[in-house]
């Protein structure tokens, strides 16, 4: 097991991390019971195995996508969010970013090619409002689970599951072309088969140890 309480960091000072990402940034329970408590989602988690030496900034909104708006709720697209938050949270050491979800979902018929095209441009947004010495972590979502419907309460469906498969490898490029670091979270995380899309406590916990240790690995 990693240990984080005997890595000893050469930097001084506290550190900040922006998770930015989708309802499972914010820890939406799996069947719609509510919110993860916040150690139990990865944020959290993430926060208590840094401490004492690391803050982390929630940026975890339901329904946000990368560039595609729904008809209804147009504000939840991250390219018009993803600027004033960056200047809000500014200076912070490191953003990840874990989008890519919602833009699988039937009404926007995106390819995978087109989602990750939409990750590079608020990528670069972000980029283009951060210091020079900020990191950013590009992290590939679990995939869309079959389960009991594959998604269908929350828009998605088999065409869905199978773009969402794709995800991983084309964020790894787009990553990759910026600059960026990579994780993929279907790594260590899966989504829970009781809606097919969310992460249970389990899979929060593990994502929260593996990014974890690219912190640690990247900046001490």
């Amino acid at each position: 097991m990693f240990d984080f309480a005997g890595q000893i960091c050469k930097n001084i000072g506290m550190k900040s991390i922006l998770c930015f990402g989708d309802s499972n940034t914010y820890g939406y329970i799996p069947g719609g019971s509510g919110r993860c408590r916040f150690e139990d989602r990865w944020p959290g988690a993430l926060e208590k195995l840094l401490a004492p030496d690391w803050r982390v900034v929630e940026e975890g909104l339901c329904g946000r996508t990368t560039v595609f708006r729904e008809a209804e709720r147009p504000w939840r697209a991250a390219i018009d969010y993803i600027a004033p938050c960056a200047a809000t949270h500014r200076p912070f050491d490191l953003a990840a970013v874990m989008l890519g979800t919602n833009d699988c979902k039937c009404e926007f018929g995106a390819s995978a090619d087109m989602i990750a095209q939409g990750l590079k441009e608020v990528l670069r947004v972000l980029l283009s409002e951060v210091y020079s010495t900020t990191r950013v972590l590009v992290i590939a979502p679990p995939p869309l689970c079959r389960g009991l419907n594959c998604g269908r309460d929350f828009g998605f469906d088999e065409n869905s599951r199978a773009v969402s498969l794709e995800l991983a490898e084309k964020f790894a490029e787009t990553a990759q072309d910026l600059g960026c670091l990579f994780f993929d979270a279907a790594s260590v995380a899966s989504a829970s088969p009781i809606d097919s899309v969310h992460m249970d406590k389990r899979s929060h916990i593990a994502l929260a140890r593996a990014v974890a240790e690219i912190v640690t690995r990247e900046f001490c």
